[in-house]
């Protein structure tokens, strides 16, 4: 492809709404970084997404900043528009546009990509499975606990529930349909930095669940960045977290934390499956400078004891403000308190997308193969009904 900005640096473009920024959408964003070499990434507005898809879970402000959180992105346009254009791309002086390989449309049912796939200026990464903002939201609505089952169970997909959220993967959709993660080391290599701390470093630990992973966590962790030159953080496993948390937490389980921190530009390196008490031997092992937590409650080890015990004993241990009161519980009472709205989303996401998928199925019997009037009139209907 012959480079539209005139040099040999490729300039990558990306769009969405970005809400509840998880793995997928961070892994999405690595593989369109890895065509080229700088990554420009606009987000919608909240009029925009509520007006094709439904309302966002997060403010556009708190998904600005979470998509600049995310290690591969070198620029965010804010307030791109839904549908993305020619004019977008030369105005940002992209070569292309990256997506995943599922359908984005307008409320008019309409392919948000299909001037510039007609421009030869569209390039497709695979969508990651087994996650998604629709998958999460079902999670915190209907309280499912079989995203970290154990045992025999802890890989079967689940197979409950679907009907109003598609939830899992007996949805309709296959796109919204949610299919079981599975964890590999490929993932957390690609993932990791991979770089060990450099001689005279000043190595930062922190520990918790980092579920959801949200603009809270995003503070903090720039916040705990600036007392040292590394950053580690602890997280603890699904029973730990769900012993202090109760409920259905954590929402997401380890492997999908592990890749979510990690995906995090401040953090160096995560401990998976990190003890609740830091011990001697974990700070000794990592060499560790410093301890920091933040102005959230302390809970008190199974044992009743100060699980900070020891970093205080050596005078290593601080707590640090990150000036963002947003947590995991308050992401969950604002779903909770739309429900009706997000369960109405994601029914329609989900009947738009089987239509299209259905309208592909189709283009593939004929020999002309499928444009957009096909998909926009196997919309039509669909879209009146909602």
């Amino acid at each position: 492809m012959k480079l539209q900005n005139g040099d040999s640096t490729v300039r990558v473009w990306c769009d969405g709404c970005y809400d509840m920024v998880h793995f997928g959408h961070a892994n999405s964003l690595r593989q369109a970084k890895a065509l080229g070499h700088v990554l420009i990434v606009g987000v919608h507005t909240d009029e925009e997404i509520a007006k094709h898809k439904g309302p966002p879970v997060f403010t556009q402000e708190e998904r600005y900043k979470m998509v600049k959180g995310i290690k591969w992105v070198d620029e965010v346009i804010e307030g791109a528009p839904y549908v993305t254009t020619l004019e977008t791309l030369d105005k940002y002086n992209c070569d292309f546009c990256v997506h995943g390989d599922d359908i984005t449309m307008t409320a008019d049912g309409v392919d948000t990509y299909h001037l510039v796939k007609t421009a030869g200026r569209y390039k497709e990464v695979q969508r990651t499975a087994g996650v998604s903002t629709t998958d999460l939201v079902g999670r915190m609505l209907l309280l499912t606990r079989q995203h970290f089952r154990r045992g025999a169970l802890e890989y079967d997909v689940g197979k409950e529930h679907s009907s109003k959220l598609g939830q899992d993967s007996s949805a309709r959709s296959p796109w919204t349909g949610c299919s079981q993660f599975l964890p590999t080391t490929q993932k957390i290599i690609q993932f990791s930095d991979g770089k060990p701390p450099k001689p005279g470093d000043k190595v930062v630990y922190v520990a918790g669940a980092f579920d959801l992973f949200h603009v809270g966590h995003l503070d903090f962790l720039e916040a705990a960045s600036k007392h040292g030159d590394y950053l580690i953080v602890g997280l603890h496993t699904d029973p730990v977290v769900n012993r202090y948390k109760g409920s259905n937490y954590p929402i997401m389980n380890l492997h999908e934390r592990v890749l979510s921190v990690l995906a995090c530009k401040y953090v160096s390196e995560v401990v998976i499956g990190a003890p609740y008490s830091v011990t001697s031997d974990l700070m000794d092992h990592f060499r560790v400078d410093m301890v920091i937590h933040g102005h959230t409650p302390i809970m008190p080890d199974i044992d009743g004891s100060d699980p900070y015990t020891e970093p205080k004993r050596q005078d290593k241990f601080v707590l640090v403000d990150s000036n963002n009161d947003m947590t995991t519980d308050k992401i969950v009472e604002r779903i909770i308190r739309n429900r009706l709205e997000f369960e109405e989303r994601n029914l329609k996401k989900e009947r738009k997308e089987l239509a299209a998928y259905e309208a592909l199925n189709k283009s593939k019997l004929t020999p002309n193969g499928m444009d957009m009037h096909v998909i926009r009139v196997g919309l039509g209907n669909i879209e009146k009904d909602c």
